[in-house]
């Protein structure tokens, strides 16, 4: 048992996450020898596999903070599936769990019970009763309304294997003639490993470290380090304030990337409704309950 929680060690867990931070670390072996379209296909996969969570399980699914049309939407959960942290369903329901129940008992990843257990702790033990409790009480029928989630959870496991493993392994080899093992160590195994410590340090470190200009009452920080690994991810003082906002942070001269797809594809036509919060609202959130930072 978890100590002082109650809560079983999932040991499957503990090892395969053991085993695959040991295939990252050798993976970082193989990069001077791996040609240098693999390193730059491994890191567009990792922007995909981002993207897959940042603007869809999360902005999209999660919050609802801004509508998507039907081919954005499959791309979105083929990506989701590239990134491999469950089906959206699952990811957006733990989120909203997360965000209704922040650093309780109920939190999934509560940051209250230290860095470890927020970052990937959480991950080895069950999940702690009140999370399972709790969450029983919140309405996610609107997920399963959207065929896109149904289908990409009907068929997750198989969409997972095809879009974190196979493609981007097979693409390098098949186009460009890099080995088979240099492609899957590189652009699977060390992009899906640094992808989920990315979202992990959303968690973890975004939860921790850092100004609280618009709410200092809560945990969630601006985080600039986690912005720019997370693709704009990072201001999560804002985020928590403001969870609706579609571009989880204050618009202005900041790293987002995810932000700027979404627009981007506003741009396209692909997206409409987004939601933001106004600046006189915000204002007045800083003046009322920040620590003045900012």
């Amino acid at each position: 048992m978890a100590a002082g929680s109650g809560q079983a060690i999932v040991w499957r867990n503990v090892v395969l996450m053991g085993l695959l931070h040991l295939g990252a670390v050798y993976a970082l072996s193989l990069v001077p020898r791996a040609q240098l379209l693999t390193l730059l296909w491994a890191y567009f996969c990792f922007l995909m596999t981002a993207l897959g969570v940042t603007a869809g399980a999360h902005r999209l699914w999660s919050h609802r903070s801004y509508k998507a049309k039907l081919p954005l939407r499959i791309f979105l959960a083929a990506a989701n599936s590239m990134a491999f942290q469950n089906d959206i369903y699952e990811w957006s329901r733990d989120h909203r769990v997360h965000h209704k129940y922040s650093e309780t008992d109920a939190d999934p990843h509560n940051a209250r019970r230290g860095f470890f257990f927020s970052h990937i702790g959480w991950l080895f033990v069950r999940k702690h009763k009140d999370v399972i409790e709790k969450g029983r009480k919140l309405d996610f029928t609107d997920l399963l309304d959207d065929p896109v989630v149904r289908f990409q959870r009907k068929y997750y496991k198989s969409s997972v294997v095809l879009m974190c493993f196979v493609i981007p392994t097979v693409v390098p080899w098949y186009l460009w003639g890099e080995s088979l093992w240099n492609a899957y160590f590189l652009a699977s195994i060390l992009r899906y490993t640094i992808s989920l410590n990315v979202t992990w340090l959303v968690n973890s470190a975004a939860h921790m470290y850092g100004n609280r200009p618009y709410d200092k009452n809560i945990n969630p920080r601006q985080n600039t380090f986690v912005a720019l690994g997370a693709i704009g991810e990072g201001f999560h003082n804002y985020h928590h304030t403001f969870p609706f906002d579609y571009s989880a942070s204050e618009l202005g001269l900041k790293f987002n990337p995810t932000t700027w797809f979404i627009d981007f594809m506003f741009w396209l036509g692909l997206v409409t409704d987004r939601k933001q919060a106004p600046r006189e609202m915000i204002q007045a959130r800083k003046e009322r309950s920040g620590d003045g930072s900012a």
